[in-house]
């Protein structure tokens, strides 16, 4: 039978509507927000006066399904182990990374002990799609969806050097949102991959393939128009050229231009946003890129943050994973190709408070999350695992939220960090309504999902109930309640419940004869033919859990 549940007297917190947070009542049925009939009795009735409430939140940018993250589970073995309770799974004190690549249910368990009721895997390869989903399947309770890789893959680059028509390529680019049922494109080192098969050792933005004579600026542009014009909510998903590269500013702020004011999402920012001052010629660039980002609204930014401790970066960007393997610690690496599609390479890392690059890197992510102004266009993220596991999401909110953290923090890193950067004086601490927005209403407007990051009527009851009390870490890091489409998940950082989630695709409209000259491709090169992943089987996929397509956006007028 249906039940009316009503979580009294909360401090509600949606910034999609009006007024600010306000005490009120929040009522939910059949898994939706509703507005009750006037008089009409609750069945059900959580008092939630001193408590926060908040959408569930949103991981726009974590790395928890496909073949790298598997390859990294399997490196580094010694960082999987937990003695605590698995349906509490906290990471050691003594260290916040010391889970850095979690199973598929420790994963969606620590999310929803956070509060976190979706997320994405931001780089899902064509050739990869189907074992990308069984995973994203396989991790309870979160919704979940993935970006599919395009920017290094024989195909667009063979049509780009040929110069077949735009339509063509737009088409090639739906058909493969639609062979993987992926959420949007994401781009890494555009070029760059398949660059570095060449022996090309790195990639700049004008810089020409080797082989295919095109740049990272002509792959970026084409992939940025043919998703304008497919409609696909969520624009091009770009990892830049020269990632972690002393003056990478420069490509940065050249991939801006490059979009000739198309709509882009700039991903993990803070490795992005390096310039060359200094007796070590390694420098913030931070000032510079919010700038720019504050000047081009069409730009969306994550940043990426890195948290001291031990991680693993796992990334397809193989020219610079081969570029970083000779820091890796512990000494051992993965490198690999994946036929004509991408790369993978796997390099365990640990952050150090006395590392002057290390610590810079973390003074570049907060000055970046607090000189961007409009909030709506900064999303929350680690980059998970390669700035640091998303179960130190707490502490990087409180480290935002408050400035005096933020400072006894600053004093513990090389001297020269601490002494000389922008972030000691800036002053700003980000509100509840703030946070609410890069972790919650923000990523979920960019996806395009309508349903998600917000608490007004029609939503999904995705909620999570935080404490007042305490610090910003303690309050973010096991709210007493949580619930994910209005059942009860977690209470107090136990898990009480692990209910299937939800895939989100995006439906493109494309020309379908594109097909069959994919596969003329295929069998003309020695490829294997395409299976495109149908409804039914990704359903299977995903343990029965339900497909919830996107809606395009409206076309533009003239077009």
């Amino acid at each position: 039978m249906s039940r009316l549940t009503c979580l009294r007297g909360g401090l509600v917190v949606d910034p999609t509507q009006s007024g600010g947070p306000t005490v009120r009542d929040l009522f939910f049925r059949d898994g939706r927000i509703v507005t009750p009939a006037p008089g009409e009795p609750a069945d059900e009735v959580i008092d939630c006066a001193g408590r926060t409430v908040m959408a569930g939140g949103v991981d726009l940018h974590s790395h928890i399904g496909g073949g790298k993250v598997n390859l990294a589970r399997m490196l580094l073995p010694e960082l999987q182990r937990d003695g605590a309770n698995p349906l509490r799974c906290t990471p050691h004190e003594s260290d916040p990374c010391s889970l850095v690549t979690p199973g598929t249910l420790a994963t969606g368990l620590r999310y929803a002990q956070m509060g976190y009721t979706a997320a994405f895997e931001p780089a899902m390869l064509p050739a990869n799609a189907r074992h990308a989903h069984l995973e994203m399947g396989d991790t309870p309770i979160l919704d979940h969806g993935a970006y599919v890789m395009l920017g290094s893959d024989e195909l667009l680059l063979r049509w780009m050097h040929a110069g077949v028509p735009f339509e063509q390529i737009r088409d090639y680019v739906g058909w493969t949102i639609h062979a993987s049922k992926a959420l949007g494109v994401k781009v890494v080192n555009p070029g760059g991959i398949s660059a570095f098969k060449f022996n090309q050792r790195k990639l700049d933005v004008d810089e020409a393939h080797v082989h295919w004579g095109v740049t990272p600026r002509q792959i970026v542009h084409t992939l940025a128009r043919a998703l304008r014009e497919l409609q696909v909510p969520h624009p091009l998903h770009i990892h830049g050229s020269n990632l972690g590269v002393a003056g990478n500013i420069a490509s940065t702020l050249e991939t801006i231009a490059a979009l000739e004011g198309l709509p882009a999402h700039l991903t993990h920012v803070q490795f992005h946003a390096y310039g060359t001052e200094g007796p070590k010629k390694f420098s913030s660039a931070a000032l510079q890129l919010a700038e720019a980002v504050n000047a081009n609204p069409h730009i969306s930014i994550d940043v990426g943050q890195i948290i001291f401790g031990h991680t693993v970066t796992a990334s397809g960007d193989t020219m610079r994973q081969h570029a970083n393997a000779g820091l890796a610690n512990p000494r051992k690496w993965i490198g690999a190709d994946i036929e004509c599609d991408a790369g993978c390479g796997v390099v365990p890392f640990r952050y150090r408070e006395q590392s002057f690059v290390n610590a810079l890197q973390w003074v570049i992510g907060l000055e970046l999350f607090l000189q961007v102004k409009d909030p709506w266009r900064v999303v929350l993220t680690t980059d998970h695992p390669n700035g640091g596991p998303f179960t130190s999401y707490p502490h990087l909110i409180r480290l935002l939220m408050d400035r005096s953290f933020r400072l006894e923090q600053l004093a513990r890193l090389h001297p020269e960090v601490a002494a000389n950067c922008a972030l000691k004086d800036m002053t700003r601490e980000l509100t509840l309504e703030e946070i609410a927005i890069m972790t919650r209403a923000g990523p979920a407007r960019l996806l395009g999902l309508a349903d998600r990051g917000h608490l007004r009527p029609g939503a999904a009851a995705d909620i999570a109930v935080y404490r007042q009390d305490g610090d910003a870490e303690q309050q973010f890091t096991d709210p007493p309640l949580v619930f994910k489409d209005g059942l009860l998940v977690a209470r107090a950082g136990q898990i009480v419940a692990q209910p299937v989630g939800a895939t989100h695709i995006v439906e493109p409209v494309y020309d379908t004869s594109i097909d069959k000259r994919i596969r003329a491709e295929a069998q003309a090169h020695g490829g294997t033919p395409p299976q495109p992943i149908s409804h039914d089987e990704l359903c299977s996929c995903c343990r029965g859990g339900r497909i919830l397509p996107v809606e395009c956006l409206a076309a533009e007028e003239g077009a």
